[in-house]
C-alpha cells in the first residue's frame, strides 16, 4: 500500500536504536587485526587473522582496529565466526572505522560469489560495525559481501557497491541497522530467508534494489522492514524517477517491504519485471505497506502482479514468519526496534 504524504496518511515512523557503546577494545579471547602491525600477537590484515583460526567448530572471534584492509577474504570453516569492527558508537555504521576493500568483479573472477570482498561460507557467523566494500563500479556483477551462511547476523554495517551489492544466497539471514548501497539488484539471492530493517538503503543509479531469485514454492522471501530509501551521495543525476523496488530474477520472487520511508524519487510503477521478454510474474508475490515519504510518486500506479496489504494482511508479515521460529537463539536482540 503506497501512501503519498497527505492529511490521510498515518505514517508509522522509523525507530532508531539508543546511542550504543563504545567498542574500542578487543573482546577476550579474539584475534586481534590491526594495520601495520609489528606485535607477534596481532595480525596485519583479516586475510592472515582468519588463516590463523583453528580448523574445527570452535566459535572464534576477530577484533578489526581501525584502518582501510585491501584483499577479498573467505571465510569457511565449521565453527561459527563473529568480527568485530572498532567503532565508538555500536548502533550505527557512521562511526565504523574499520574498511574491508576490493575491486574484483564477476567477469574477472568467474562468477558473482568469486568477486565478493567478504565471502563468508560458514554457519553462525555476526559482523559488527564492519564498512565492506567492492569499488569496481559500473559494468559488471561485483559483490561486497556474499553470503552463503544460515544463522548469519549482520549489524550495523556499512555494503558498498553498484551492481549486486549483496548476495544473500541461503539460509537464514538479518542485516539490522546497517548502510546498503548501490543501483542495479543490489540486495539480491535465490534461496535464502532474510529479514532487512532499520537500514539506510541508498540508491547511486538507475536500477532496482532487490532482485529475489526465488525457483519454487519454498520458504524463501525478503521481507524489509522500517528501512528508508535515500539517494546516495553523489548519485547519478537521471536516478530520479528511475528507482524500483525490486524486480524478479526467478519466477517465484518473494519480497515485502513494510513501513518504508521514501525520499528517493521511485519510477511511478514502483516495481519492475525482470525484462520485457522475460517478465518473471507468473508466481512471485511483490507486496508493500506504509511506503511513505516525499519518493512516492503523487501518480505512482503499482502493476497487476504487485499486491497492496491492508494493515491485517501486513500484520502477518514478521521476523517470525520470515525466518521462522528460533530467531531468539541466534539474533542480537540489540538491533532490533
Amino acid at each position: 500500500m503506497l501512501l503519498a504524504l497527505c492529511l490521510l496518511v498515518i505514517v508509522i515512523p522509523v525507530l532508531s536504536l539508543a546511542p550504543g557503546k563504545a567498542r574500542t577494545t578487543p573482546p577476550s579471547g579474539a584475534l586481534v587485526v590491526r594495520a601495520n602491525t609489528t606485535s607477534p600477537n596481532e595480525f596485519p590484515t583479516l586475510i592472515a587473522a582468519v588463516a590463523a583460526l583453528p580448523a574445527d567448530s570452535s566459535p572464534q572471534s576477530i577484533f578489526i582496529y581501525p584502518g582501510t584492509y585491501p584483499g577479498q577474504v573467505l571465510i569457511d570453516r565449521a565453527g561459527p565466526v563473529t568480527i568485530y569492527g572498532y567503532t565508538t558508537d555500536t548502533s550505527s555504521p557512521a562511526h565504523n572505522a574499520a574498511v574491508l576493500t576490493a575491486s574484483a568483479s564477476a567477469a574477472s573472477a568467474g562468477s558473482d560469489d568469486a568477486s565478493g570482498t567478504l565471502r563468508l561460507k560458514v554457519d553462525g557467523a555476526a559482523l559488527y560495525n564492519l564498512d565492506i566494500r567492492n569499488g569496481f563500479g559500473k559494468g559488471s556483477q561485483a559483490l561486497a559481501l556474499s553470503n552463503y551462511g544460515t544463522r548469519v547476523g549482520v549489524y550495523a554495517c556499512g555494503l558498498y557497491g553498484f551492481q549486486d551489492t549483496l548476495l544473500t544466497e541461503q539460509g537464514l539471514q538479518v542485516y539490522l541497522q546497517g548502510h546498503i548501497e548501490g543501483a542495479v539488484d543490489f540486495i539480491f539471492g535465490q534461496r535464502s530467508q532474510a529479514y532487512i530493517a532499520g537500514n539506510t538503503l541508498a540508491v547511486s543509479s538507475p536500477g532496482c534494489i532487490t532482485a529475489n531469485g526465488r525457483s519454487s514454492n519454498d520458504s524463501g522471501m525478503y521481507l524489509l522492514e522500517r528501512n528508508t530509501i535515500v539517494l546516495a551521495s553523489g548519485a547519478a543525476s537521471n536516478t530520479s524517477g528511475k528507482v524500483f523496488l525490486g524486480r524478479p530474477w526467478r519466477d517465484f520472487a518473494r519480497v515485502v517491504f513494510k513501513s518504508t520511508i521514501v525520499t528517493a524519487p521511485l519510477n511511478p510503477a514502483i516495481w519492475s519485471e525482470w525484462s520485457t521478454a522475460m517478465p518473471n510474474t507468473d508466481h512471485i508475490l511483490f507486496a508493500d505497506f506504509n511506503t511513505t515519504g516525499p519518493g512516492v510518486p503523487s501518480n505512482a500506479a503499482e502493476p497487476s502482479f504487485a499486491t497492496p496489504l491492508t494493515a491485517k494482511e501486513a500484520a502477518a508479515y514478521n521476523i517470525t514468519s520470515a525466518l521462522g521460529s528460533g530467531w531468539e537463539s541466534w539474533v542480537d536482540a540489540d538491533y532490533l526496534f
